[in-house]
């Protein structure tokens, strides 16, 4: 610790620019991870909650308006707006295209949506060591200026700045390494989040085409009450 507050005491402004160029790219990445965290877990326990329940609604015709906010109750509110449209405009036939183009594009809607953070976590990772170097070699530039001004130099009185120099390499690394497993954790997350997605958009367009209920061994294990012929009927009676 004497030595970091030495380095910075005797810090130039180049270096004090890019120790503050590392801290801010510590705080962005610190911030991202928190902000992800709590949405992502607040998101995944609402959503796990509503997968549970989806498939008991009793009445189809009301699930439009009561849908919540996230990605399966948006998924869903499309399939079902989608479907009664096509209801209303006697355009039964292009019920199965779609439906697949409206849940593909809510697909890729929510694909955006799960990044948000991910670039600067990526570009931070790969930026902050370069950052962390290029103060290192300053300082010891610095560092060997201040010392061939003095007309003799030793290897003590070498060792000591450069030593300190080194401080700026580890800040790069401690700035980079969190935001390195931060980047791959959100990934994988994201990753597997999509797919079950995309199990739950397959069930749905089924759902919505042919009536057939997921099977209940299945991963998301859901289970249908309301067949699509009760969907359809009800949406054909409201749209008269």
């Amino acid at each position: 610790m004497e030595d970091v507050i030495r380095y910075y005491a005797q810090a130039d402004t180049i270096s004090l620019a890019t120790a503050a160029i590392l801290l801010i790219m510590s705080i962005l990445t610190w911030a991202v991870i928190l902000l992800k965290h709590r949405v992502n877990h607040r998101r995944w326990n609402a959503e796990r909650h509503f997968l549970e329940q989806f498939w008991r609604h009793g009445d189809p015709t009301q699930i439009v308006e009561t849908l919540p906010d996230h990605a399966p109750g948006r998924l869903a509110r499309v399939g079902l707006e989608v479907t009664r449209y096509c209801t209303r405009s006697s355009r039964s036939s292009e019920l199965d295209g779609a439906v697949a183009r409206a849940l593909r594009q809510a697909l890729d809607a929510e694909n955006v949506d799960l990044e948000y953070g991910q670039t600067a976590l990526a570009s931070i990772s790969s930026t902050a060591p370069f950052v962390g170097l290029f103060g290192t070699v300053w300082s010891v530039h610095h560092a060997l200026l201040a010392l061939g001004s003095s007309g003799q130099a030793t290897l003590g009185q070498l060792a000591g700045p450069v030593g300190e120099a080194l401080v700026m390499t580890g800040a790069g690394l401690a700035v980079a390494i969190p935001a390195v497993i931060a980047f791959n954790l959100f990934t994988r997350a994201n990753r597997l989040r999509l797919v079950a997605l995309d199990a739950f958009a397959y069930d749905l367009h089924t759902f919505l085409l042919t009536g057939m209920r997921p099977w209940p061994g299945a991963s998301n294990a859901l289970v249908v009450d309301k067949l699509v012929v009760t969907t359809q009927t009800a949406l054909a009676a409201e749209s008269r």
